[in-house]
């Protein structure tokens, strides 16, 4: 025997009519243009994107069009060709630049992370004499450009004696008041009466800091590293001033010298376009990566 069906009627057209109608009434007019103007603030804001990714590919009869296109008709792999060339005749092969660019930015990023997560710890969760004092230090450290320490720190590296290492690429960025400030913030959330409570079971300070306070701020440990990585990634003060020998520079200087001496001619233009693309899309990769939380930590940075 057949099984007995349930038969469901479908609506019909007029009731069908009269919900989608009830729909629209619910959504607001201010939210739907809200989006709109949201949505074509996006795309106006993705024009420099395209248009250094765009401008990478250009051939030489496009780059100096007048009025200058926005889309290349032609797109050509001419300017990544020339910049290859380019690396092989210098002493230093490109690779190189490369790695001493890639290993000074993963070391620099961990070093940052880790620092400015045990300071905020210690400011947020701890009690000692200048607390408040030394926090307030930080905070005014924030308003000082990066040339007005170049003198201090290049003092204090030479004293040191670590010129011609990686560790000049390293330790002048290992200070980074805004990651302390934007961990303290997220250390002020964690309730004492957790941490409080893991120590009542026998967890160590080091224990608690690893296994409570840092997961908690992963969304600012994120916004942190990407930080730490644009500014190490773009960095050519530590190879302009710190290093003299060229196997110790890396790719921001390289990029920058080889720009610098093909500016005033025709094939260097393609050239400068290749490299600034090179040097544009980590930056957009990891931010593209980490972006939620980024905004995690600017909706909760200021919450108590």
């Amino acid at each position: 025997m057949e099984p007995n069906l349930v038969h469901i009627p479908k609506p019909k057209t007029g009731l069908r009519i009269r919900l989608s109608r009830i729909r629209w009434k619910k959504i607001d007019l201010f939210q739907v243009l809200a989006m709109i103007g949201l949505t074509l603030l996006a795309l106006f804001m993705l024009l420099p994107i395209v248009f250094i990714i765009n401008h990478a590919f250009k051939p030489i009869s496009e780059l100096f069009l007048y009025p200058p296109r926005f889309w290349s008709n032609q797109p050509t792999l001419f300017n990544f060709q020339q910049l290859i060339l380019k690396s092989q005749t210098t002493v230093i092969p490109f690779s190189r630049y490369l790695f001493n660019s890639v290993l000074t930015t993963l070391v620099t990023v961990a070093g940052v992370i880790f620092v400015s997560s045990l300071a905020a710890y210690a400011f947020a969760k701890q009690r000692f004499i200048g607390r408040e004092l030394f926090f307030s230090f930080t905070i005014i450290a924030l308003m000082f450009a990066p040339e007005t320490v170049a003198i201090p720190r290049y003092l204090v590296i030479a004293n040191l004696g670590i010129m011609d290492t990686y560790l000049v690429h390293v330790l002048p960025l290992l200070a980074a008041p805004v990651g302390v400030f934007l961990m303290k913030q997220f250390m002020d959330q964690i309730p004492n009466e957790l941490i409080e409570a893991a120590k009542i079971d026998g967890a160590k300070e080091w224990v608690v800091f690893f296994r409570i306070a840092l997961p908690i701020c992963m969304p600012a440990v994120a916004t942190i590293g990407i930080l730490a990585f644009q500014g190490s990634w773009a960095q050519t003060e530590t190879s302009v001033l710190f290093t003299s020998t060229e196997s110790m520079k890396t790719l921001p200087y390289y990029t920058m010298t080889l720009t610098n001496g093909l500016a005033n001619n025709v094939v260097g233009q393609g050239v400068a376009a290749a490299a600034g693309l090179i040097m544009f899309v980590p930056n957009l990769v990891v931010f593209l990566l980490f972006q939620r939380r980024v905004l995690n930590t600017m909706a909760h940075s200021g919450i108590k």
